[in-house]
């Protein structure tokens, strides 16, 4: 306001940010697990999908990698928000999974029953997730194509932050990288743009992020925005087979 400008952060302002941010959320994801009755080193490992008891101490340099689940998702669902009601469905998609993770984990007779660890105090997270769904829907409902409102990096950082620390906070980062597998396209996308330009000069995709090559293949954006929710979709049920697939 007093600048008179609508720029705001710069880049690297925002990363920074988000450095400080989610280092905090780590450290007291840590800390609160430490005091809660959850299985000796949990709170400081990494659990892996598909396998019951398989879990990696990394010590406290798991707040680093906390912090990089955190940052991670909050860039990509603001890379995947470049068409109208393209980041949101998926975010609430993912946030319904993660609802239900975090309500199983939280309960101990269901996390005993699925062999997933416990996580004292997850469950208050669904709620959190509900809202996250219930706020989304009121957003798409103005986000619909023609757009009359845009989520922007305010909501798309956000969210997508919002998405890594329930993955910290329920010891489920690894299966973030499935639900939110349309996200993490998204991103790499950019990434592999990026690095092979600035290796060749030229391109691998007509234009980053990935949504915007097939808009350029000929694809009208409502087909690329329902056809990216179906693979949404079934990246989050197939992250969600993983409390019994083990």
């Amino acid at each position: 306001m007093t600048k008179q400008s609508s720029a705001g952060l710069t880049s690297k302002q925002k990363l920074l940010a988000q450095v400080v941010v989610a280092v905090i959320a780590g450290v007291l994801t840590v800390v609160w697990m430490q005091i809660s009755p959850t299985s000796p080193g949990l709170e400081t490992s990494v659990a892996f999908p598909f396998f019951k008891e398989v879990l990696l101490n990394i010590g406290w340099f798991y707040v680093v990698f906390a912090a990089v689940v955190i940052i991670g998702a909050s860039n990509a669902v603001n890379l995947t928000d470049g068409l109208d009601g393209l980041a949101v469905v998926p975010v609430m998609m993912a946030a319904a999974v993660f609802g239900i993770i975090s309500y199983l984990v939280g309960n101990f007779l269901f996390s005993e029953y699925l062999q997933v660890h416990h996580v004292p105090g997850a469950g208050e997270l669904a709620i959190f997730c509900a809202a996250i769904i219930g706020g989304g829907m009121g957003f798409l409902w103005y986000n619909a194509p023609p757009a009359k409102i845009f989520m922007g990096d305010t909501g798309s950082l956000a969210l997508g932050g919002a998405l890594g620390a329930m993955a910290v906070a329920t010891k489920h980062e690894l299966v973030l990288a499935i639900v939110g597998g349309l996200f993490v396209v998204e991103a790499l996308s950019v990434m592999i743009q990026v690095a092979y330009f600035k290796a060749t000069g030229k391109r691998i995709f007509l234009m980053a992020p990935i949504h915007h090559h097939f808009e350029k293949m000929g694809w009208a954006e409502s087909t690329v925005v329902v056809r990216f929710w179906i693979v949404a979709a079934m990246l989050a049920l197939v992250g969600l087979s993983t409390l019994k697939l083990r």
